[in-house]
């Protein structure tokens, strides 16, 4: 096993962060059936795995953003992830909330950031791109340069290719659906036979059932 995509979903199908039931999908909260259900906070709970994320977060962005000033965390579930990052890089952190305060300063940039910083944004799981796009678009109206975004995983739906090309931003992520369905068939997690239905979700996720 070579590459970080295939490292990265290896360890998530290991801890149950993510679930594969191509035969009884799980139901999000916007009604979609899913065969797939990723809730990446679960690797908090593991040190060897957290770390391992983290430092695969920290030379994806030495490598492509050695300009960076600040890292931003996407609330709620990479605030964790975006502080330990920060840490290692030695940087300033903030979080940006979904939603402003609706008490106090009314913050929704949690932190210290100035105008013309540049920032890198930290997500844990990307769908459609829609929070993680606002949370870039709060940093850009506070006059931050975002130079891009990147999270530990992608369903890798053409919406949000696309949602990420027309705000201008670019996206890494450490791995993605593909890499973790290939593994998942070789690993025998997942039979042969569900292999179709898997690809059909992510094509269509709105009508699959």
């Amino acid at each position: 096993m070579n590459s970080v995509a295939e490292q990265v979903a290896s360890h998530l199908l290991q801890i149950k962060a993510i679930k594969l039931q191509p035969s009884d999908p799980f139901t999000w909260a916007s009604g979609w059936k899913s065969p797939i259900y990723c809730d990446n906070r679960k690797t908090l709970s593991f040190p060897a795995v957290r770390t391992y994320i983290r430092d695969q977060f920290v030379e994806l962005i030495r490598s492509k953003y050695p300009q960076v000033e600040v890292i931003a965390g996407v609330a709620t579930g990479a605030i964790a992830q975006g502080a330990l990052v920060a840490q290692e890089l030695g940087l300033p952190f903030v979080y940006v909330r979904s939603s402003a305060k609706n008490h106090g300063l009314e913050n929704l940039i949690e932190g210290d950031c100035k105008p013309g910083q540049k920032v890198v944004v930290v997500e844990d799981l990307i769908s459609t791109g829609g929070s993680s796009l606002q949370a870039v678009e709060a940093l850009r109206n506070a006059g931050c340069n975002v130079l891009g975004l990147t999270a530990i995983f992608t369903y890798g739906f053409q919406k949000a290719e696309d949602n990420f090309a027309a705000a201008h931003c670019a996206l890494d992520t450490l791995s993605n659906y593909g890499a973790m369905i290939d593994l998942a068939v070789r690993t025998g997690y997942v039979h042969s036979n569900e292999v179709e239905k898997l690809k059909e979700w992510r094509l269509s996720p709105e009508t699959y059932k």
